[in-house]
């Protein structure tokens, strides 16, 4: 019995020892790893702009609703559509037409859509358009811009009226359209065009003298007129290679009337006739069959000639200013400029500042011109 004993004792030994143990732990369970949530911080959509004026407008963001209105919109207005964005963001603006057509219709399928301004339209109308911005000439910031600025409408001014001023202020319609590389292209377009011209007239043997004169009719009476000196009239023909017959008259801060005697006196080597109304070659060739107007030496040498335009006037600090540049030069150096075909240089122009083919060239603004043009 004792052995029997002393076997299980035996054996509840051999057996507890091969038994698996549980496992002890080392440590204490990790605890769950905390989730970091991040704020994300409000994007920033504003953008600032310096205008003419020099004063720094902020935008919440790139407007959408833009209005263009006032006196002398059409140079803006043909500024801001060289932008593709132009036609879908600009909702109102005042009349495109300086009676002779209007080229914003020809160009954008959508116009119809558009509120259509008076062009001294107040600041109520124009608040009437809900616009995130309204861009004036900047000679209209006291008289139009003002009212417009106090109901919290964000105003900007172009000038547009020297070839600095325009690259400049195609600077600044890049960034109202958020498109400066397009802004850049044009600008570029532009000083090259203007350095090829005077490059090739710098070394003329003459500069000619030139007399640029914007014809009018008031109430019946006809009456010349000449521009001051700072305009891009007179500007274009000194870098065309001229000289401004009219610059000892000193005149003002715009448009001059002049007396036939005063005309007669400055005998200028080339006379240019400028209308914003009638046909300026039908106006020179009236001017040719005046005894008055023949005893002058420009008639008389067959240099009187009415300055072109197509829908507009070329001499103005419109898009087309390049255009009109180009004309200048040919006309005054055309042993400089042998090679020039005026009606070629239009269609390219059209086809790179608008992105027109030929066949619209050819349709729309080919039937428009005006003037003596080669």
């Amino acid at each position: 019995m004792k052995k029997l004993w002393m076997f299980v004792l035996l054996a509840a030994l051999v057996l507890g020892a091969c038994s698996p143990q549980a496992a002890q732990p080392t440590s204490e369970p990790a605890a769950p790893a905390a989730v970091e949530t991040e704020t994300q911080a409000p994007v920033d959509t504003s953008i600032k702009i310096t205008d003419a004026l020099g004063r720094e407008v902020t935008l919440a963001a790139a407007p959408q609703r833009i209005v263009i209105t006032g006196k002398g919109l059409i140079l803006i207005l043909d500024a801001a559509y060289m932008f593709p964005e132009a036609a879908q963001r600009i909702v109102a603006l005042g009349k495109a037409s300086q009676g002779t057509g209007n080229f914003i219709s020809l160009i954008d399928p959508g116009y119809d859509q558009k509120m259509l301004l008076e062009n001294d339209a107040g600041a109520e109308q124009i608040a009437a358009a809900k616009p995130d911005l309204v861009i004036l000439k900047s000679y209209l910031a006291e008289t139009v811009g003002k009212p417009i600025e106090a109901l919290n409408i964000p105003v900007i001014y172009l000038d547009l009226e020297t070839p600095e001023q325009y690259t400049r202020d195609l600077a600044i319609l890049g960034k109202v359209f958020q498109n400066e590389p397009r802004a850049q292209e044009m600008a570029d377009f532009y000083l090259n065009k203007a350095a090829a011209v005077e490059n090739a007239v710098k070394d003329a043997a003459q500069k000619p003298s030139v007399l640029m004169l914007y014809y009018t009719e008031k109430d019946g009476a006809v009456a010349f007129n000449v521009p001051p000196m700072s305009w891009i009239q007179t500007r274009m023909v000194e870098m065309a290679g001229g000289t401004p017959a009219w610059a000892s008259a000193n005149p003002g801060k715009g448009w001059t009337e002049v007396t036939l005697e005063q005309i007669a006196a400055w005998d200028a080597d080339y006379i240019f006739i400028i209308s914003y109304q009638k046909n300026s070659a039908e106006i020179a060739a009236s001017l040719k069959t005046d005894p008055k107007w023949q005893a002058l030496r420009a008639v008389k040498e067959e240099h009187l000639f009415g300055f072109p335009a197509d829908v507009y006037s070329w001499d103005q600090s419109d898009a087309r200013w390049i255009l009109g540049l180009t004309y200048l030069a040919g006309r005054l150096h055309p042993e400089i400029f042998s090679q020039l075909d005026i009606l070629k240089e239009t269609q390219q122009f059209y086809q790179t500042v608008y992105g027109l083919n030929a066949e619209f060239f050819e349709g729309k603004i080919r039937p428009t011109f005006r003037g003596d043009l080669p």
